[in-house]
């Protein structure tokens, strides 16, 4: 019996063959632009205050499948908002209309105190992203940002010049937003509003990207029963501390999050039990690694969740993430990494799912979440 993802299949072959597309078609997104989901808005915050909500949208696919996989809730990273996964900058269908068209309903939000939802003067402080010369050496025009780190030369994927000017430029540009600059009232409104999301979505996969790495991690500590898999985009980190562009300063006091989450043994109120060791960088092109010592604490609610982080290669990300990973292992989590260019999927910079590769990537994804 056909059904939603199976049409949809179909559909792009007919189409490659009538009209003589390459395969590539369907993998740029080409068979995606037809997509009509349904659409559903809605606020959930989990307290009854005015901030602290978080604007959705759900887009299910239509007619809805009858053997539908589980619902993803995506979280987008700082300065983004749910836009992110619907079309690119450049005007491609985004990740939403791949899952959608493999039949999961996925949920777009903007996080508490950006775009959709709700701020008050007197809540933490709201900054914003930079200017537009900064965002091009750090997300869109990376190969061209005087060598960061070591990997920028690699970029390639970004559609266009990634500068001021250019039309997928501007309008990404154009979309960034303010955000919460106080890391602990953002995690602590996030994972309360996310978690209330998790709860009326019910058995999920989480798709976090960047500074959401750690709400996404919060929200699986908070409801490991409902949260059936992670897949962190590049996730805040790494673990204990910050790292260029955005500083060296000490940060996530627990290792993945600057608020508590439940180690085995205790980590304490302020994770003053968590003891932690330098480890060194494997080459010159990554950096060292803090890690705890031995024995280590363990994640016991996070290990119950499989996780796969993805990193690409020209990224800001690429000499630590593998940090990341390590630290995940070392406290019990089941974790898969993708590393794109190891895994032959070259040029990607920090916003992949934007990419002129996007699809592709997405499929990486798409098949990780067919094991879990």
């Amino acid at each position: 019996m056909l059904n939603i993802r199976s049409i949809g299949v179909l559909t792009c072959l007919i189409q490659a063959t009538v009209w003589g597309w390459p395969w590539s078609a369907h993998r740029d997104g080409t068979c995606l632009k037809g997509i009509v989901p349904k659409r559903e808005v809605f606020y959930v915050g989990g307290q009854y205050t005015i901030v602290g909500q978080i604007y959705v949208e759900k887009l299910s696919p239509h007619p809805a499948p009858a053997d539908a996989p589980l619902p993803i809730v995506f979280i987008a990273g700082a300065a983004q908002s749910g836009t992110n996964f619907l079309d690119t900058p450049d005007g491609r269908p985004g990740w939403a209309s791949f899952f959608l068209s493999k039949g999961h309903t996925v949920y777009l939000s903007d996080q508490p105190s950006r775009g959709r939802s709700f701020w008050l003067p007197g809540q933490g402080t709201l900054g914003t992203i930079g200017s537009p010369d900064a965002v091009s050496d750090i997300f869109t025009d990376v190969a061209n940002n005087g060598n960061q780190w070591a990997q920028a030369k690699l970029h390639t994927q970004w559609p266009g010049t990634g500068r001021i000017g250019d039309s997928a430029f501007d309008s990404f540009y154009r979309s960034q937003l303010q955000f919460q600059t106080d890391r602990f009232i953002s995690e602590e409104q996030n994972a309360r509003a996310y978690a209330a999301l998790v709860d009326l979505v019910g058995e999920c996969y989480i798709i976090s990207h960047s500074q959401a790495g750690a709400y996404g991690w919060r929200v699986g500590d908070m409801r490991s029963d409902l949260v059936k898999g992670i897949v962190q985009l590049e996730p805040s980190g790494p673990p204990f501390t910050l790292r260029p562009p955005f500083g060296s300063d000490p940060a996530f006091a627990f290792g993945l999050t600057d608020l508590e989450i439940a180690y085995e043994p205790p980590a304490g109120i302020n994770a003053e039990e968590i003891e932690t060791v330098i480890e060194p960088a494997i080459d010159a092109e990554h950096n060292e690694c803090i890690m705890q010592g031995s024995p280590a604490k363990q994640l016991t609610n996070l290990a119950k969740i499989p996780e796969l982080v993805v990193t690409g290669e020209a990224s800001f990300h690429a000499p630590y993430d593998y940090c990341t990973v390590k630290y995940l292992r070392q406290v019990g989590v089941d974790v898969e990494y993708a590393d794109l260019g190891k895994e032959g999927i070259h040029g990607n910079g920090h916003m992949f799912f934007m990419e002129e590769n996007n699809i592709e990537i997405a499929e990486r994804v798409y098949q990780w979440l067919e094991r879990h």
